[in-house]
């Protein structure tokens, strides 16, 4: 079963509208601590990222824990921005830094008449195979997160091709809404260019984000949520049987 992450800030109706026509199992949890008996976790999104300070303490800790133990995760929108480090948005927020960086605010170009918040139809252009070599630590606000240290068991799965882009083709239009937008890491296995370039899917290990939103994304966003559940299937088996052999 999936977890919704519900923290006041997230469409969550769409999202439930997409997860329900996939035929997904998915509850919302009321408190962090109900998250250990769901097999993967999804983060929804929209708005100005001050309003993740309210997974800030034990929904952040909870959900970095289920990391660890190699329990997928996947955000979307804000939720993406959320894996980073932390917003320009919002310079006091910590994010859950599982991934390195900073999200920062989209320029533009007024001069052809791409405006600020970015939103539409635009294309991902898919990157190269998704790294699996340990990343730098990342300190946050001096705790003991550090961001490959946050991936859990299966984060040495990343393989030849993303599984987030599966079925699909370089340069599919997904659905984008925002102004603020995270860096083209190692962790990108697509970016979409609105004035710049930036992350618009990410991939490591068991963390996964996108940008846009899926669920309002036609038959390509569908696309992706279906790889999302097919994903944690695999991954959710393959934790179990490591667990076995231990």
């Amino acid at each position: 079963m999936i977890a919704l992450i519900d923290y006041g800030a997230g469409n969550l109706t769409s999202v439930r509208k997409a997860l329900t026509a996939l035929g997904a199992d998915f509850a919302t949890p009321a408190r962090p601590e109900e998250c250990a008996r769901f097999s993967a976790v999804i983060v929804p999104g929209v708005g100005n990222f001050a309003a993740t300070s309210a997974l800030v303490g034990p929904w952040r800790d909870t959900i970095a824990e289920s990391v660890r133990r190699g329990t997928p995760l996947l955000g979307i929108c804000l939720g993406m921005q959320w894996l980073f480090e932390g917003s320009d948005e919002a310079p006091e927020v910590p994010g859950l830094a599982v991934l390195e960086g900073r999200v920062t605010r989209l320029r533009g170009d007024a001069e052809a008449g791409l405006k600020i918040p970015h939103v539409g139809w635009n294309a991902l252009n898919f990157h190269g195979p998704t790294g699996s070599a340990p990343q730098p630590g990342i300190e946050v606000h001096g705790s003991i997160t550090r961001g490959a240290d946050l991936l859990g068991p299966q984060s040495h799965l990343s393989g030849p091709r993303s599984r987030m882009l599966a079925g699909l083709d370089d340069g599919a239009h997904v659905y984008f809404t925002h102004s603020y937008a995270a860096p083209v890491t190692s962790a990108c296995v697509a970016a979409t260019t609105h004035g710049e370039t930036f992350a618009a899917v990410v991939e490591r290990g068991n963390v996964f984000g996108v940008q846009f939103h899926p669920e309002k994304s036609s038959d390509a966003g569908l696309q992706i949520i279906r790889n999302f559940l097919d994903l944690t299937r695999s991954l959710s088996t393959s934790a179990r049987h490591a667990e076995a052999e231990c």
